[in-house]
């Protein structure tokens, strides 16, 4: 019964892709020559996943909190279980600009979207990617359109998150936007790392009070993405008491990288 869920999933997940791709491409289509942020492209894109994740008879997710003006520029960071992160995270009711590595971007259809939304491609490794990728950030955060990213810059094999990455902190000192933390839980096993399979699962992700980074140098840095890290620690913790899921971990260091 599991693998013909989880085929019925992939399904599903499937058919959204093929019928919101001319959706998306019609809402760029009107709205571009206005929305120089693709806000509405981007929702649209966004919209997607989410009726993706509604026709999944496996994952049963839900959001928390709210921003009282969803327009103001964030860069958002989150711990990062599992790629059903993206599915729950796309829930929340605004929009905001996923920092992707390039091979998200090659995927037929998927890419093609990612790309009418605004989204930006990161190539691993490659020093110009990521000057380009930050500038790409800048412009969006300009535009009033949040950016989000996963500051490990990758999934956890276990409980233990991994350490953040300056990356994140850095671009939002320098354009003066606040940090935004987003605890998530329960989807670790819900496409665990290593395969594409969908399991059961049942997931949280909340909002966190945001940080302010007003008067902030890069000097700082290191002390932000403590407080990030332990906000979204501290988070993460209850949500997995509240789902009934054990962390066994000991706290590893914030690297300076």
């Amino acid at each position: 019964m599991g693998w013909l869920l989880s085929a019925w999933a992939w399904t599903a997940t499937v058919i959204a892709v093929i019928v919101g791709t001319p959706i998306v491409a019609l809402v760029f289509a009107c709205t571009a020559p206005f929305d120089k942020g693709r806000y509405a492209a981007g929702r649209a894109f966004r919209l997607v996943g989410v009726t993706a994740l509604r026709l999944n008879p496996l994952w049963r997710f839900s959001t928390r909190g709210t921003l009282r003006d969803p327009r103001r520029p964030y860069v958002v960071v989150a711990n990062h279980e599992s790629y059903a992160d993206i599915f729950l995270i796309s829930c929340f009711p605004w929009e905001m600009k996923w920092m992707s590595k390039d091979t998200m971007f090659k995927i037929p259809l998927m890419g093609w979207m990612m790309q009418m939304a605004g989204d930006i491609k990161l190539i691993r490794g490659k020093r110009e990617s990521a000057i380009d990728a930050i500038n790409q950030c800048r412009d969006r955060l300009a535009r009033r359109v949040s950016i989000m990213i996963f500051p490990e810059g990758t999934r956890s094999k276990s409980w233990e998150m991994l350490p953040f990455k300056d990356g994140a902190f850095r671009l939002a000192i320098e354009a003066g936007a606040p940090i935004l933390p987003i605890a998530v839980a329960g989807t670790r096993n819900a496409m665990a790392k290593g395969t594409f399979r969908f399991q059961p699962a049942r997931a949280v992700a909340q909002v966190l009070e945001p940080i302010d980074t007003n008067g902030m140098t890069l000097k700082d840095i290191p002390a932000l993405k403590q407080q990030a890290r332990e906000r979204i620690e501290q988070g993460r913790r209850a949500l997995a008491a509240e789902l009934g899921i054990r962390i066994d971990q000991t706290p590893e260091p914030v690297s300076g990288e």
